[in-house]
């Protein structure tokens, strides 16, 4: 491992240690998007078994992010979550077996548009928990 790589380990484990749960998930989100990116070039190059663990661990990545729904306060949206979710490792499951970079763009597309929800309520999200914690 080389000294960047090695940086960039400890530099992440850092931050997963130090995150809230809000920020975890944004951790899950930035992962999923940067494993497809990897994917694409791998795909690029041919790759392929490269391509092939990176789309599994993006896919991995969704399946925890799912794995965070909560279903009973989060109701409906939970519900088209779950939805868009699973429609997303299909598509990571299709794009990787038809090298399909369009399918690839798409559900980074899908991935950075929810993120940049859940980064949108980034600051309730932390006033919420300091108003908690204050009680």
């Amino acid at each position: 491992m080389n000294g960047l790589q090695a940086y960039q380990r400890v530099n992440t484990q850092t931050s997963i240690t130090d995150a809230d749960p809000h920020k975890l998930i944004q951790l899950l989100y930035n992962g999923a998007i940067e494993r497809i990116n990897m994917a694409k070039a791998r795909m690029q190059a041919k790759d392929y078994a490269g391509k092939g663990q990176l789309l599994n661990k993006a896919i991995e990545i969704i399946g925890g992010l799912r794995s965070f729904l909560d279903f009973e306060k989060g109701g409906e949206l939970s519900t088209q979550l779950e939805a868009l979710y699973d429609y997303m490792e299909r598509s990571l499951l299709e794009a990787s077996a038809k090298n399909d970079i369009a399918k690839l763009d798409e559900v980074q597309d899908l991935l950075r548009t929810v993120k940049d929800g859940w980064d949108g309520i980034r600051q309730d999200v932390v006033s919420g928990q300091a108003q908690q914690a204050a009680v």
